[in-house]
């Protein structure tokens, strides 16, 4: 059995792992980096082909807002952004107009509710009380919003913690929305390149399948390439995402605290890993740039409330014959088990051609599809979080550190308003780190 001594153990090679990484490479100190996949990057997955001018996301995509901690890292490694165009088109009595001022509307609501921080209530109970300032649709265009930006059962969901968020000034309308030049991965590779000459120690396909835990002492155990190894530092930064960490003790992918994480539970309970349905459709040529004489040549959304797939996304201001299929929250657990990649497509297909016509050549362009199953993959179980009612208030619970010995990171922990993206996830890896080196 492979026996390996660290002085910091990190689980999982995610955005928060890297961050957290990073942070602590210039310490000295000797990290262990333990990550169950055999690549980098967990909900960030980034695909090229050679024939085409955009990567291919099958997870995190958007850099949203100022997101100044990804942006600050892909700076220093000389890698660029490139700016969203945030066109947007809505079907409307069987036509696809520009958006209008919906969402403008659903702030100006939110911002003049009552009671709301006092008193939480779900994101439909929200509404439902909206309905002498928001119009039908602007209620609909808030709900299928919530549901697709935030995977959120609004049924469920915070309204504080949503309005919080969309209030926010990463919602504002001069906030940025962007994507890394070249994908995702960049990120990833500047994360490697801050961690070369550094006291770091990656060992992937390892899977922790137990941590046992006390004042000072971590050891984990687990098997590397089907082999079983242990693993033991004084202090460990766990950054299993939200769904791994619900997962009931046998279920693949389930990680057994000995002690268990009784000071976590209601966190565990409060905070909810969302669904989504991300597919990536590519055509013979950017059909939908040509069709109503031109209209969408430079539309980058397409939504459509009552569609299986409510929304899809274009490449701008790159040119690829490549459309996103996007679904999230209840939409996206009804596709999940409607059945399989073919159903989807299907699916994304009549979606499609209910936006844009019996003319739609969609069905006849298909060249190909690229797709993730987040919700059943055992190291994901989930896409991103949301908090269920006050449970906005838990995600300071879920970051806490134990005994000064179990440190916590990933997007579901981050306080900053940023659950559900990279930023989160990289800005609760840094705090992590931060909380570790503060006691060394």
């Amino acid at each position: 059995m492979t026996v390996i001594d660290a002085d910091i153990l990190i689980i999982g090679a995610g955005a928060a792992g890297l961050a957290a990484a990073a942070e602590l490479a210039a310490s000295g100190r000797r990290v262990l980096i333990l990550e169950a996949r055999d690549r980098l990057g967990g909900r960030i997955w980034t695909q090229h082909s050679p024939d085409l001018v955009a990567p291919i996301e099958y997870g995190a995509e958007f850099i949203h807002g100022d997101a100044l901690p990804v942006r600050s890292i892909l700076e220093k490694h000389g890698r660029a952004t490139i700016e969203s165009t945030d066109t947007h088109f809505s079907l409307r009595a069987g036509r696809l107009v520009e958006r209008s001022g919906l969402f403008h509307q659903v702030q100006k609501a939110m911002r003049a509710a009552t009671g709301i921080e006092e008193q939480d209530v779900t994101f439909d109970a929200f509404l439902a009380r909206s309905k002498d300032h928001l119009s039908v649709e602007a209620r609909a265009f808030a709900k299928m919003m919530a549901e697709g930006f935030d995977a959120a059962d609004t049924s469920r969901a915070s309204a504080r913690a949503i309005i919080a968020e969309w209030t926010a000034q990463m919602m504002d309308d001069d906030a940025s929305q962007s994507r890394p030049q070249d994908g995702y991965d960049a990120l990833l590779a500047a994360f490697s390149a801050s961690l070369r000459g550094a006291n770091v120690r990656m060992q992937l396909q390892s899977v922790v399948q137990a941590v046992q835990w006390s004042n000072g002492a971590v050891e984990v155990a687990g098997a590397f390439v089907g082999e079983p190894f242990r693993a033991s530092a004084p202090r460990a930064i766990i950054t299993l995402p939200l769904g791994v960490l619900q997962q009931p003790l046998n279920e693949p992918g389930s990680v057994r605290f000995t002690p268990a994480l009784d000071a976590k539970r209601r966190a565990l309970e409060c905070l909810v890993s969302g669904p989504v349905v991300k597919l990536n459709l590519r055509f013979r040529s950017p059909f939908w740039e040509k069709l109503d004489g031109g209209r969408y040549r430079n539309a980058e959304f397409f939504h459509a409330a009552h569609e299986d797939f409510p929304t899809f996304w274009t490449q701008l201001p790159l040119r690829a014959p490549l459309l996103v299929a996007w679904a999230g929250g209840p939409p996206a657990a009804r596709l999940c088990s409607a059945g399989g990649l073919r159903e989807l497509v299907t699916r994304a297909l009549d979606s499609l051609e209910s936006m844009f016509g019996k003319s739609c050549p969609a069905a006849a362009e298909l060249e190909g599809t690229y797709y993730h199953d987040w919700q059943h993959d055992p190291f994901a179980c989930g896409a991103y979080s949301y908090a269920a009612v006050d449970g906005d208030r838990t995600r300071a619970l879920l970051a806490a550190p134990l005994a000064d010995t179990l440190f916590f990171a990933g997007e579901a922990s981050d306080t900053q308003q940023e659950t559900g993206t990279v930023t989160g996830a990289v800005q609760s890896g840094i705090r992590a780190a931060r909380e570790v080196l503060a006691l060394l």
